[in-house]
């Protein structure tokens, strides 16, 4: 087994989570840098690059390592695209905010935002007056809203871990996909605590799949209970949820 180095703290999430699969499928071929070179075309400073997050590999070289290593691409492919987006998004906020804007557009931005502001106060306003439905100590549905999986605890709030603290549980089918009212993602790559942890514990647990409560960390209860899910569903078990493993958790 390889002694990997840490990765860079600069590497976003989905980035973190495509490397650490890669050193995975590298570890199971057993292969050294040098003879991933000769068998997959890609050099060994390349390879030394991709593995230790100083560069996202190409799509052609993540399909060569899954195929050298005898594993079925599409959940590495998966997280792959997931880590190009993110990077793409985050290389046209960093142009974004390389270039200077024209003056007379500097105004209407600056008027823009203070407007925005200004309605993002009333709406919230609006959301906080806004009579809870349903509300019996299970997973909570403001009144009119459509679907009311869309909605999380204390609408928009970014999700806080507290030791010991977990969530109701109350799974609901809404148009035909079950939902418990944390998050309505079908596709998120899950590895940092957040509500679409919560969403995806309290989906695990409907199903018949413990994960030992629902705190919103992606822990090893709440690995093992994806294991025996994916295992069930016929997924490679890895433990990891992405669009596959939701799709078997909403159905």
């Amino acid at each position: 087994m390889s002694r990997w180095k840490e990765l860079p703290d600069s590497l976003d999430d989905p980035g973190r989570q495509l490397i650490v699969q890669l050193r995975r499928l590298k570890d199971r071929s057993g292969l050294s840098l040098a003879s991933l070179q000769s068998k997959t075309g890609y050099s060994r400073s390349s390879w030394e690059r991709y593995l230790n997050g100083k560069a996202l590999p190409p799509r052609q070289a993540v399909e060569e390592l899954a195929r050298v290593a005898d594993v079925e691409p599409t959940r590495i492919l998966v997280l792959h695209e997931v880590a190009e987006e993110a990077r793409q998004k985050d290389d046209r906020a960093a142009e974004a905010a390389e270039v200077p804007a024209p003056k007379g557009v500097r105004r209407w931005v600056l008027i823009g935002l203070l407007a925005t502001v200004v309605l993002g106060a009333l709406l919230v306003g609006l959301l906080l007056t806004t009579p809870w439905a349903g509300d019996s100590g299970g997973g909570k549905t403001l009144t009119g809203s459509q679907p009311s999986a869309a909605v999380s605890p204390g609408p928009g709030a970014p999700f806080a871990y507290r030791p010991g603290k977990t969530y109701p549980c109350a799974v609901k089918r809404e148009n035909g996909r079950l939902y418990a009212g944390y998050s309505t993602t079908r596709t998120a790559v899950l590895s940092q605590p957040g509500w679409d942890v919560v969403e995806a514990q309290c989906l695990l647990h409907h199903l018949g799949f413990d994960p030992g409560g629902a705190d919103g960390v992606y822990g090893e209860n709440t690995t093992r209970a994806v294991k025996r899910l994916q295992d069930k569903a016929g997924l490679p078990p890895d433990g990891i949820v992405g669009p596959h493993t939701w799709q078997v958790l909403r159905r």
